[in-house]
């Protein structure tokens, strides 16, 4: 994807970092073992059979932090309650946009019942493709939303599905629209690295040029030779894989979010069997020494 200022940004960046300084540049503060976590939608099969056993699943992880996606019939304060008691603590939750747009205040009671701290759009309704009036509704609603968020303490923010970026094809990119669109409105990003390759983009140049609008990372990976560029409407199951077996180069990803002052990677697992892999995940991604 070509970015004109991309070149001239990330010479920025890497003289900040030459020097040890920068308005963006922050210590990291714990190593990434300590900062990864599971987004609940991972094991959503597993929690319509059984609720309380897929917690007790997730505990088992022993992973610090949760996202949530709805809380799977219960009331939220319980289902905070629940996996507190298994050792995670929902620091993000899923929103949904329409909700939003029905009842704003409903959505932001639940999100503070949860105690997260972060309240993420995973997707934009829209019919067919996504165009510019679809992104340009979307840029009102969130400079609206974002500073209800932010009066009651929580980071509100966008997590791209890939229709976004245009296969790479666009210059600016709806999303650059969307980005630069809502500036100042308390409006943040969460990075799916996965749909960011898939949609044809590149999460390396996206973390620098946007570096302090990413507050948290989904982390999922893509089979070696599926070919990227969003050319078809989804991605199937089996053509996402266990962490660090795809295409994606994690080290230099989460590194340099990382050096950004991110602190939240959370996996999620979409694959053909998210028990099995999640748990390799782990492993992988614990054993970077990051």
């Amino acid at each position: 994807m070509k970015r004109s200022s991309f070149l001239l940004t990330l010479a920025t960046a890497f003289a900040a970092r030459a020097l040890g300084a920068g308005p963006h540049q922050k210590a990291q503060v714990a190593p990434l073992s300590e900062q990864l976590g599971l987004q609940l939608w991972s094991l959503k099969n597993q929690f319509e059979k059984d609720v309380i056993g897929t917690l007790d699943v997730v505990g088992s992880y022993q992973m610090n932090y949760v996202e949530s996606a709805g809380t799977n019939g219960m009331v939220p304060e319980q289902y905070r309650m629940e996996l507190e008691n298994r050792g995670g603590e929902i620091v993000s939750a899923h929103v949904q946009y329409h909700q939003l747009v029905e009842n704003f205040d409903a959505v932001a009671a639940e999100v503070i019942a949860l105690g997260a701290r972060q309240a993420m759009i995973p997707w934009i309704p829209h019919e067919g493709d996504y165009t510019e009036d679809h992104n340009n509704r979307a840029i009102e609603h969130f400079n609206e939303w974002g500073p209800k968020f932010a009066d009651r303490g929580i980071k509100f923010g966008y997590h791209p599905h890939g229709y976004e970026f245009g296969a790479g094809k666009e210059d600016p990119t709806l999303f650059d629209k969307m980005a630069r669109g809502t500036e100042g409105h308390d409006v943040y990003f969460q990075m799916d690295v996965c749909w960011v390759v898939y949609g044809g983009d590149d999460p390396i140049e996206l973390l620098h040029e946007y570096q302090d609008r990413w507050v948290s990372m989904h982390v999922k990976d893509i089979r070696k030779g599926v070919p990227t560029g969003f050319v078809r409407p989804n991605l199937p199951a089996e053509d996402k894989v266990v962490v660090g077996t795809g295409q994606i180069d994690w080290p230099d990803v989460i590194s340099t979010a990382q050096s950004y002052g991110m602190d939240l990677f959370f996996i999620e697992d979409e694959g053909v069997d998210s028990p099995r892999d999640i748990p390799l995940s782990l492993a992988y991604l614990r054993g970077l020494g990051i």
